[in-house]
């Protein structure tokens, strides 16, 4: 598979992830405490999934596509939450970088054991 195919697979399937869990936390308020080390989880396995999907390169793509794959379903997810009046503005920009740094931490991995 293509770095840009893994990519988009990547980040759809975070974004899947992401979406589900900001809709279960909106109707089932005990899910919100997650919010944050969920989001970050599913910002890694999107990283991980990315490197793991698309053929061997690059550290720098690895890196790269990781940190895009986890930074872009995470800032999805939380934009849903933010509409939904779950959560304030502000964190659309915070948890989408520490998010994206997950990311690079999956694509890190994934390149590690890919």
């Amino acid at each position: 598979m293509t770095a840009a195919r893994a990519l988009l697979a990547a980040t759809a399937a975070g974004t899947v992830l992401q979406i589900a869990m900001v809709v279960a936390g909106h109707y089932a308020p005990g899910v919100k405490p997650y919010f944050g080390p969920g989001g970050m989880l599913i910002s890694l396995a999107a990283g991980l999934l990315s490197v793991l999907l698309a053929a061997p390169g690059r550290w720098s793509a690895a890196l790269g596509g990781g940190a895009m794959a986890g930074g872009v379903c995470a800032f999805l997810g939380i934009a849903l939450s933010h509409v939904l009046g779950d959560v304030p503005a502000a964190l659309l920009l915070l948890g989408t970088l520490g998010s994206a740094v997950a990311g690079l931490a999956g694509g890190a991995l994934g390149k590690l054991i890919g």
